[in-house]
């Protein structure tokens, strides 16, 4: 008399178990490239994270790769991706910048301003002087931007004020890695900020999935070292 071997039968994959199947895979592809920045190369993890936050900014994979970046620990947009999500997100005009004061003084200041598209509405951002920032002490660190190129850092923290101001969801909840490097102390003690543990805990409803634990120590994600380049 024969015995029938019964075979279990395999076990279907749930949507979500499916959909975060997918995005390990493309998230390996990714990590395998030599054109990603050297933070995601062999890191799917990172890769994840960055794929998340690319899905809820509507952008493009690679482009946030090569925006995010960890200055003292804390992760940060570069203020020219942030002012060019706010531009292309089709609420607002263009942002524009108007200067005060003397240039060359503590009174010479930047005023970034834009349109909204729905009413024609003209909405300005908060003013920023030199005096300012000698006063919250941006410019008196060693290395300090603001020390040779005062004017951008004027655009940049003005066109920061005005997008956290008008659209904060756009830069969902992070601040830029220029507003980090500037809140270092004396001592480079740098002043509490949103995390990517944070911020994947907001994306998440409060949780993170066993899955999305994948990525290596969340505190040296995207890493990337803060020179000169970063404000071109």
């Amino acid at each position: 008399m024969s015995t029938e071997v019964i075979k279990p039968k395999p076990t279907e994959m749930t949507e979500e178990q499916a959909a975060f199947d997918l995005a390990q895979r493309k998230a390996k592809v990714y990590s395998t490239s030599t054109l990603v920045p050297k933070e995601y190369r062999d890191n799917i993890g990172n890769v994840l994270v960055a794929q998340n936050m690319a899905h809820r900014l509507g952008a493009d994979l690679l482009m946030v790769m090569q925006n995010l970046y960890v200055v003292h620990g804390n992760p940060g947009w570069s203020a020219k991706f942030l002012i060019a999500c706010f531009n292309q997100c089709g609420r607002f005009a263009a942002i524009k910048y108007k200067f005060t004061g003397k240039k060359g003084t503590e009174s010479w200041g930047c005023i970034a301003h834009t349109t909204e598209l729905a009413t024609g509405e003209v909405i300005e951002g908060t003013e920023v002087t030199i005096k300012m920032a000698k006063d919250e002490g941006w410019s008196t660190k060693n290395g300090s931007k603001w020390k040779t190129m005062p004017e951008l850092m004027l655009r940049y923290r003005s066109a920061t004020f005005l997008v956290r101001t008008t659209a904060p969801e756009i830069g969902m909840g992070l601040m830029t890695h220029e507003e980090i490097d500037d809140m270092r102390t004396i001592e480079g003690e740098v002043a509490p900020s949103t995390s990517i543990k944070d911020v994947l805990l907001e994306l998440n409803g409060g949780g993170v999935s066993e899955e999305a634990t994948v990525t290596t120590s969340t505190e040296n994600l995207f890493e990337k070292e803060n020179d000169a380049e970063q404000y071109e």
